[in-house]
């Protein structure tokens, strides 16, 4: 993106502003599931579909942004949409068992997963640094779902389990943004769009899993029950404008002032801000394995974008960026 006027610390701020509001996401997820009882799959479709209501009424009073796109574009966007549907169902349930902190750290693994899927997708060769990050990552994401301890598992495998591949996920969709961007969909577009085909897949999924399993569906039958709770569609519409469409535009606006990876470290006091949330809000605290997790993490973040900015100043031959913007989705 070509960068407006230098302005380091306009784009400084709208990182920081749209790091905090992006933090908030599991805060709302915790909030919503703990207040009203919501479901995994039931809450994040009324999230997708509040994101489409949004989007579709800015378009229809301002016409922009334009939300057609080619048709050979749209079997890609429903295949992104579909890894939206089940990355959201799965780090939904990691919140509700884990906990908001942990599982917005155990998101930030993707940086590991998005290195190793960019070199065996795109074959992008992994440097030094790159390599590190990985383990790094890998590393922290082993200690902060306290995978490690035996114990742990006997009462919260399904947090464990749904948290690490929550990483896995969140790698899948970065790798499906750079491909979109590639494509030159607008990015607004492409929210529209594979959110749209999320909230289709969603609801699919609720009808199928009717109320088999009550973590992720409460059922059809009970999906508009939030009509008991009034206040709860206010929270609803809270949190799908400001999390994911305040948020994400912030961020997007802070890239007209600030290179990609500068921007990307300053997003990464998300992990600070959820954290602060959360212990004030629910009294989550992490134990010591888990600091040190968090802080094998941050590291691989730091080292991924210090590397990024090395290939940018001397950028190989057909060289392509290893990192995407780690946003919640």
């Amino acid at each position: 993106m070509r960068l407006q006027r230098p302005s380091p610390m306009k784009g400084t701020g709208l990182a920081l502003m749209s790091s905090a509001i992006i933090s908030q996401t599991g805060i709302f997820v915790r909030f919503l599931t703990d207040t009203y009882g919501l479901a995994a799959l039931d809450l994040v479709f009324w999230r997708n579909a509040l994101v489409c209501a949004s989007l579709l009424c800015t378009t229809t009073f301002t016409g922009r942004p334009r939300l057609i796109v080619a048709p050979k574009n749209l079997l890609f966007l429903a295949a992104y949409g579909l890894i939206l549907a089940v990355f959201n169902g799965v780090w939904t349930t990691a919140v509700i068992c884990s906990g908001a902190a942990v599982s917005t750290v155990l998101a930030y693994c993707s940086v590991g997963y998005t290195a190793l899927l960019g070199a065996w997708l795109f074959d992008e060769r992994l440097n030094q640094l790159q390599q590190l990050a990985v383990c790094l990552s890998l590393a922290g994401c082993l200690l902060v779902s306290n995978a490690l301890v035996p114990e742990a598992w006997n009462g919260n495998a399904t947090g464990i389990v749904t948290g690490i591949l929550s990483g896995l996920l969140y790698a899948g969709y970065s790798l499906m943004g750079r491909e979109a961007a590639r494509r030159g969909v607008n990015a607004w577009t492409t929210i529209f769009h594979i959110f749209t085909f999320a909230a289709l897949f969603q609801m699919a999924a609720i009808v199928l899993f009717g109320e088999k399993i009550p973590i992720l569906t409460a059922g059809p039958g009970k999906l508009l029950c939030l009509n008991s709770h009034p206040d709860s569609w206010l929270w609803l519409l809270l949190y799908a404008v400001g999390p994911t469409l305040v948020g994400f535009g912030l961020y997007a606006k802070s890239l007209n002032y600030l290179p990609a990876a500068m921007a990307n470290i300053i997003v990464t006091l998300e992990l600070v801000f959820t954290g602060i949330t959360a212990y004030l809000l629910f009294g989550e605290t992490f134990q010591l394995l888990q600091w040190a997790g968090c802080m094998l993490i941050v590291a691989a973040i730091l080292l991924l974008n210090l590397s990024i900015r090395k290939q940018q100043k001397t950028p190989p031959p057909n060289a392509k960026e290893n990192c995407n913007a780690y946003k919640h989705p």
